[in-house]
């Protein structure tokens, strides 16, 4: 993520930023305690603490800093969590890993069997986890998802206690980044039988191993906290007693939260951001997301490929990113920018020219395909439904398409849908929506975090667009570990994608936060908050 100059570390392209050296801000207020207490805003509810079924950024946050798996996000790329230790075989297949001594909240040990519990328990098919894709390029993973090999034929084990082994079907040029990643952390497999179908559903049905313990969360209130975990193997390093979330779906709401000194962090909306941006309270977070329309072609009209160029056509990016304020750029692309670097040059300027231009504004051009859509469906009108969240910033975008898309195509009738997050994504996962209003935050610094989403067999392809040359090429780029080959394999698959609007990029994200300027230590990684070494001076 990113700061208050943009500093981006390049770590196999990950975008990271740690609070190291924050200057005075515009506020002289203090932090909302002088105990190490810190209170943080959130935009979203957690939708679930479970490993292998989170989703998105605030459930991921929460597992950032309540659990631990082989290696922590840093400002440089990686630092070592639970492994002391890594080893690589000659072929590039084998990683052996020697695990530290710890212990989970209840004071029982975290082992190599923890891990390959939770893996074997993501993999296996019928836990559904949408993120189980991941694991692809691990022996078996592909087989075992695909029911032609039991779980336990995947390619982990434990050896003693201590040592973890894992076993590659190929090389794989991102697999250490991986495992910094919450799907991959290691999963009590006490806690889980014991609770069952609650297990992850609230803070009491689960278990913890990093540097605090969640306390409070039921499943669906707005306010829990985070508290130092006591059997943390490196408790000495965690400074702050507590951490107080809330959520506010309004940033004024947590604007006036944080000048009546209630708040120490929030995310600003567009009116915000220009009343703040130059403060030195001020932070721009480029998070590596991009915001966009996914079209749901299990609807007959939006299955109409001349029907989706005409929306993507339609909509006026740089207007909208005015209106919206902060940093957000106009997005061509789906993979968002700064992302990953090839040969020094950023990975989006390898995509074909003539597919980004199905991403820019081109009203005449829209109408010609929105009536030949329209011809091919035997219609004069339609009647469209978008989805998108309840929060202040969902809403405007919804307002801004809607009027965008009435007025440039005739005929459309376009209703917004605004719902709670958890409910987004649960209409989402389920396909019930026509157009959706959706981000992706890369899991790590490669475009592959973007474009497996997109193959035909990926559970989060809710969409469902399909093209067996994109595929083919998908495929292709992970099969092998020349980087120049795998971004032109990538680069072209993209372009097949955008030329058909398999979905519409909207514009690339960049958070605007107010942080005190007396809080320090905090890391941001692709939207995910780390308060491990956070502290308040």
């Amino acid at each position: 993520m990113k700061k208050m100059k943009r500093k981006k570390f390049w770590q196999a392209g990950a975008v990271l930023l740690a609070a190291t050296a924050l200057t005075a801000c515009g506020s002289s207020k203090k932090s909302s305690s002088s105990k190490q207490d810190l209170s943080w805003s959130v935009a979203g509810e957690i939708t679930t603490m479970d490993p292998s079924k989170a989703t998105d950024v605030v459930s991921f946050t929460q597992m950032v800093n309540t659990m631990e798996g082989l290696y922590r996000s840093s400002k440089n790329g990686q630092t070592p969590g639970l492994a002391t230790s890594a080893t690589v075989s000659k072929d590039g297949l084998t990683y052996t890993f020697n695990l530290r001594k710890s212990t989970w909240s209840d004071g029982s040990p975290v082992t190599a069997k923890d891990f390959v519990y939770s893996w074997s328990r993501t993999v296996n098919p019928k836990t559904e986890s949408e993120y189980a894709y991941l694991f692809s390029g691990i022996k078996n993973a592909d087989s075992i998802q695909n029911g032609k090999k039991p779980v336990s034929s995947l390619g982990i084990k434990a050896v003693g206690k201590y040592q973890l082994v894992v076993t590659l079907e190929k090389r794989m040029a991102y697999f250490k980044d991986l495992m910094a990643f919450p799907v991959f952390f290691p999963q009590q497999e006490k806690a889980v039988k014991k609770y069952g179908d609650k297990y992850g559903t609230a803070s009491k049905y689960m278990a913890y191993n990093g540097p605090f313990v969640q306390k409070g969360w039921t499943g669906s209130n707005l306010s829990w906290k985070l508290e130092k975990n006591s059997k943390y193997w490196d408790k000495s390093s965690v400074k702050l007693n507590q951490i107080s979330y809330s959520v506010n779906k309004t940033p004024s709401t947590a604007y006036n939260l944080y000048e009546s000194n209630k708040l120490d962090g929030f995310g600003l909306d567009s009116n915000l951001t220009k009343q703040f941006k130059g403060k030195s309270a001020y932070h721009s977070l480029a998070n590596g997301g991009t915001y966009y329309l996914e079209l749901n072609e299990k609807n007959q009209n939006l299955a109409n490929a001349n029907i989706r160029k005409a929306i993507s056509l339609s909509i006026n990016r740089k207007n909208l990113t005015s209106i919206l304020g902060g940093n957000n750029l106009p997005a061509n692309t789906y993979t968002a920018k700064d992302l990953t670097k090839v040969n020094g040059e950023d990975y989006t300027s390898m995509i074909d020219a003539s597919a980004k231009k199905m991403a820019t504004y081109n009203p005449s051009l829209a109408k010609k395909y929105w009536k030949k859509g329209l011809a091919e469906l035997g219609k004069s009108s339609l009647t469209l439904n978008l989805l998108t969240s309840d929060t202040d910033s969902a809403k405007k975008t919804g307002e801004a398409l809607q009027s965008m898309l009435e007025s440039n195509l005739s005929g459309l009738k376009l209703t917004v849908t605004s719902v709670p997050f958890k409910t987004r994504l649960a209409r989402r996962e389920n396909g019930n929506f026509q157009l959706c209003g959706s981000d992706w935050i890369a899991d790590f610094g490669d475009p592959i975090s973007f474009l497996e989403l997109l193959t035909s067999a990926n559970a989060s392809n809710y969409g469902s667009w399909k093209n067996s040359e994109y595929d083919r090429l998908i495929k292709a780029s992970k099969a092998t570990n020349d980087q120049n080959e795998r971004m032109k394999d990538m680069s072209q698959a993209e372009s097949i994608m955008l030329k058909d609007c398999g979905v519409v990029p909207v514009y690339y994200e960049d958070d605007a936060w107010m942080i005190r300027p007396n809080v320090k230590g905090w890391l941001c990684t692709r939207a995910d908050w780390d308060f491990k070494n956070a502290y308040i001076k």
